[in-house]
């Protein structure tokens, strides 16, 4: 049987879609067959029939270019036009939110690949349906989270509760990933490094800690040349 991440951020734009990309680079370098998937994704304007932007971006970092299962729909199964929670996006088209849908395209993907990446929407409390939440889906369907975090100004605050909803729920927190966009001053950037670092050791001593680059241009990523990625 293959595994399955399930990728959230500390917030919306913590910087998942890159972090999803990168690390899915890695096991590929690392001769792992792997692929992400998309858990929602909004703001499709019209174009609700074409490949996630996310998805899009993961095969660029990837180097991969679109595979059969984006073009096809199983990578991203649920897309709405409007730029919102997937609760609201679906509401405003008059359109139900599917969980069993993405479960049955995670467990097809699995039929081909050792690993399937899910990249979440926004943070874990982020509604999906109603009062499900993100970290219902994760939570009901035991999957082990990766975590994205970053420099901002807030960070820590918003790692520490999302790490200690967690806890409550029983959720195995794989990994850490401290993304290093946006790009602020190094003294925060530091510090706010080794706090979260810090902190796991003492707290969650069985969680993993990477890094990711900064990518001003997406196709650029080598793997090979990544100085963060020891897994």
């Amino acid at each position: 049987m293959g595994k399955v991440y399930f990728i959230s951020g500390i917030d919306t734009d913590a910087g998942k879609s890159y972090a999803t990309g990168v690390l899915a680079a890695r096991l590929m370098a690392q001769g792992k067959r792997v692929i992400t998937q998309k858990f929602v994704q909004t703001g499709c304007g019209d174009a609700t029939d074409a490949v996630s932007e996310d998805i899009a971006l993961h095969r660029r970092i990837m180097g991969t270019g679109l595979l059969p299962e984006d073009t096809d729909g199983t990578t991203c199964p649920q897309k709405f036009a409007y730029p919102a929670s997937a609760d609201l996006a679906a509401r405003l088209e008059g359109r139900s939110f599917e969980l069993d849908v993405i479960s049955r395209c995670t467990a097809l993907l699995l039929t081909t690949y050792d690993t399937v990446l899910v990249e979440g929407a926004g943070g874990l409390m982020v509604p999906v349906a109603g009062y499900y939440t993100v970290i219902d889906y994760v939570s009901d369907r035991d999957l082990p989270l990766v975590l994205v975090t970053n420099p901002k100004l807030g960070s820590v605050n918003h790692t520490l509760l999302s790490l200690e909803a967690c806890r409550t729920r029983g959720i195995e927190v794989e990994m850490v990933v401290y993304n290093h966009y946006p790009v602020t001053s190094d003294i925060i950037t530091g510090d706010t490094r080794r706090y979260i670092k810090d902190y796991l050791a003492v707290n969650f001593p069985g969680c993993r800690f990477t890094e990711v680059p900064y990518l001003g241009d997406p196709d650029s990523y080598d793997p090979a040349r990544d100085t963060f990625s020891e897994l």
